[in-house]
């Protein structure tokens, strides 16, 4: 099935005084299915910050350099050095040889482009294709793609020509297994009997026989899940989410612990709007026995021996926290509920006794 490409290059192939205008598009797709991590005990979204590890700030992406470790240093290569490099942004694709096909090793091959011809005529690129097939050669290339100069190899498949990337020479490892040079003897028995297993299954490749049957199970499991309704709002999971980018950006993600915090700010500040309503904020002692400064509100312009009353009252009800350890420990969940329960205490006995007054 024909599904829609988006190329991700173009520019030319060149070959002598020959010019091929081309659009560059990926050869394969990932069928795998994609997952998110979550946490096990509320399906939550898990997400991550890039954070420096000096000042403990959360970076944003066009403040992050690249740096080389050597082991006992560290180098910082900033935006300007590599672009004083030269440049590796070229739209052409050179050609620099024509070699016998099976000279290339299929090792040293990686990932594959479709090529488009672009332009009026596609002359070029029909003369290039058959110059290929005829002469059982393929071409080595020079390219630059994603800030990197890469080597490669034209190649013709289905009437198109395909560009594969190549591995220099220095990034394929040399190997020697011991094991290999064995001299251990094979009897010709056991030859005939390793022919005729081959022989068993010979046959044509076709890629549409191979599935993942892995995959197929897993959509199966997803599906299954989904019909027995074995699933969990999205939205409310997983928050808000943004469209992702192959640069490589990440979307914004929560603060957990300065949701947290604001959340407690939030409570504490209802909580002293609450408690100012019913009774005066004591006014702290200091060094020479003057009180410190208290907002007042009319229950709060009573008499030194009220203000103790009412003191003595919260002593009474919170077992003898003081406002300022309420205060302090209204982060946590329980001593919060008891900061409630003495502030709820101390209005009942303030306007208590602020009624008897009024009444005398």
């Amino acid at each position: 099935m024909l599904t829609a490409m988006r190329a991700i290059w173009s520019g030319s192939i060149t070959f002598g005084l020959v010019n091929v205008p081309v659009k560059a598009y990926s050869t394969t797709t990932d069928h795998d299915v994609s997952f998110h991590q979550v946490h096990d005990a509320d399906g939550g979204r898990i997400r991550y910050q890039r954070r420096c590890e000096v000042c403990g700030k959360k970076i944003d992406y066009e403040h992050i350099d690249k740096a080389y470790d050597d082991g006992d240093q560290t180098v910082v290569i900033h935006e300007e050095d590599f672009e004083a490099l030269p440049e590796a942004t070229n739209d052409e694709i050179e050609v620099v040889q024509f070699v016998p096909s099976d000279q290339v090793d299929p090792v040293t091959l990686e990932k594959s482009y479709f090529l488009e011809p672009q332009g009026k005529s596609p002359k070029s690129y029909l003369l290039l294709r058959e110059a290929l097939e005829s002469t059982d050669r393929t071409a080595i290339v020079t390219f630059a793609l994603r800030q990197k100069t890469r080597l490669g190899v034209l190649r013709v498949q289905d009437d198109v020509l395909v560009l594969q990337g190549m591995h220099w020479a220095d990034e394929i490892r040399e190997v020697d297994f011991p094991a290999t040079r064995s001299r251990a003897r094979i009897s010709p028995k056991e030859k005939k009997l390793a022919k005729a297993l081959v022989d068993q299954f010979a046959s044509d490749f076709t890629p549409e026989e191979f599935e993942d049957t892995y995959q197929v199970e897993l959509r199966k499991l997803i599906d299954a899940k989904l019909e027995q309704g074995d699933s969990l709002d999205t939205e409310a999971t997983f928050g808000a989410t943004g469209s992702d980018d192959d640069s490589g950006e990440d979307a914004e993600v929560i603060d957990l612990m300065e949701a947290l915090k604001a959340s407690l700010d939030r409570k504490r500040g209802r909580g002293r709007s609450s408690r100012s309503t019913g009774t005066a904020k004591s006014g702290r002692s200091t060094g020479s026995g003057r009180p410190g400064s208290a907002k007042s509100t009319s229950t709060s312009r009573t008499s030194g021996a009220s203000r103790k009353s009412a003191a003595s009252g919260r002593k009474g009800s919170s077992g003898g926290t003081s406002e300022k350890g309420s205060e302090k420990g209204s982060a946590k969940s329980a001593k919060t509920t008891a900061t409630k329960s003495s502030g709820r205490s101390t209005r009942k006995k303030t306007g208590t006794s602020s009624s008897r007054r009024k009444s005398a």
